[in-house]
């Protein structure tokens, strides 16, 4: 099926800023609360959201087999769940309604009143129920700097992390659209040359510069995904800031790995970008090390030039950007990702996320977590007020950013924006 909604040359009758995330080539999906405090299903062009649920009802999807209900829920799931075909048919649709040259919503006043919305009149959800949650650990240089600051810097890679797409599963209930704060956490850490473990707020709480993808419902108990069907099964990608209490983590993880160090919040963009909208942005992966298994192996292009930017704002004073790096740079693809994690015949469902890891990239400015950019503490940033970060202060807001650009088009994720509250105080 041709994807007729990348089409670089399409313009929308709805304004849309130059540098825009969201062009008419986009169309992302989230769910978002209207301004008659309906939740609906929606998509974006520049600054304007649209009620897919309004427009389905308005008869805008003739000839696509959609359930009446299909964009009437308080999640993507369903919509997710009726596959690729679906996806694509239902975005090229909203791109030829959209199109400057159409003019059967343009100039139906009526309509547009009911399926248009200014930003500042919504309010956007989590777009998916998680039901279940997995983090790689796929990036080259952030697992060789962890392992350069932890253990033998000739050896900073275990035996098995060029072999495999090193993982583990989360905590899908503590996982947050951008904009809802989190609070310091607390637990147990072991300080430096004691010989018992104390309890308190984690010191060391560090963001994780990551992207995850969302899949649909891909196989059966026992049935592994091959490698070259992988990608049907992928609905799109979100920005991820994957929180971690880095004292915490050290105390607490062997022998079984993150727990609470990991599982007190993750923050993502709301803008689900499907992979279909990111097909012009394919590119090489890096060259692999080591020889991969068969069932590994894969042909073309799996990897996405998306430029990514972390800032830190402290309160009251303008953010500062502190790292740039790019998805391209993660050693494991997504396709491996999820092949290597049904290879065992672990079921995937609708509206599962699986986080890509901490992306760092060679050089220093590019490293996906303060741990990196700070070298443990031993090397603090500057912050645009004077001020200096080893990790993240209290009522520090993290913004994390990411877009495509080719050819005079850009793709963009918007943001995910969290801000780091003093350890929770219930109210006496």
């Amino acid at each position: 099926m041709p994807l007729s909604a990348n089409n670089p040359d399409r313009k929308s009758w709805l304004h849309v800023d130059k540098n825009s995330d969201f062009p008419i080539q986009n169309i992302p999906f989230g769910v978002f609360l209207t301004r008659d405090d309906i939740i609906t299903i929606g998509t974006r062009i520049g600054d304007t959201a649209i009620d897919l649920g309004a427009l389905h009802q308005l008869g805008y999807f003739k000839g696509i087999p959609l359930t009446e209900d299909i964009f009437l829920q308080d999640t993507l799931n369903d919509f997710i769940a009726d596959g690729r075909k679906t996806w694509r048919l239902v975005r090229n649709r909203i791109a030829e309604i959209f199109d400057s040259e159409n003019t059967t919503l343009k100039n139906n006043k009526k309509h547009k009143e009911i399926v248009l919305f200014r930003l500042d009149e919504i309010e956007m959800q989590l777009p998916v129920h998680i039901g279940d949650y997995t983090d790689f650990y796929s990036s080259k240089e952030h697992a060789t700097n962890v392992g350069t600051m932890f253990r033998d810097p000739d050896n900073a890679l275990l035996p098995n992390w060029l072999h495999i797409p090193v993982g583990y599963h989360g905590r899908s209930s503590s996982i947050i659209p951008s904009g809802i704060p989190v609070y310091r956490p607390q637990g147990q850490t072991l300080p430096a040359d004691a010989k018992e473990p104390v309890f308190g707020p984690s010191k060391l709480v560090d963001f994780e510069l990551e992207m995850a993808f969302i899949t649909t419902d891909a196989n059966d108990l026992g049935e592994p995904i091959p490698i070259e069907e992988a990608e049907e099964y992928i609905f799109g990608l979100v920005l991820f800031n994957d929180w971690s209490a880095r004292d915490i983590q050290k105390w607490e993880y062997v022998p079984l790995g993150p727990f609470l160090a990991k599982n007190f919040a993750s923050s993502i963009s709301p803008w689900i970008v499907t992979l279909d909208a990111l097909e012009p942005y394919r590119v090489e992966g890096p060259k692999t090390i080591k020889p991969q298994l068969d069932y590994l192996q894969y042909k073309g292009k799996k990897s996405f030039d998306i430029n990514l930017e972390v800032s830190i704002q402290p309160q009251g004073a303008k953010e500062t950007v502190v790292s740039k790096s790019n998805f391209k740079y993660m050693y494991w693809n997504m396709a491996q990702q999820l092949t290597h994690h049904t290879v065992n015949g672990c079921p995937v469902n609708s509206g599962d996320m699986m986080g890509s890891g901490t992306i760092s990239g060679p050089t220093p400015d590019s490293y996906g977590s303060m741990l990196e950019l700070s070298w443990r503490g031993e090397k603090p940033l500057k912050m645009k007020d004077g001020t200096e970060r080893k990790f993240i202060n209290d009522h520090d807001t993290v913004i994390m950013r990411g877009f495509c650009e080719k050819d005079g088009t850009r793709i963009g994720f918007g943001e995910v924006s969290t801000k780091l509250l003093p350890v929770f105080n219930p109210k006496k």
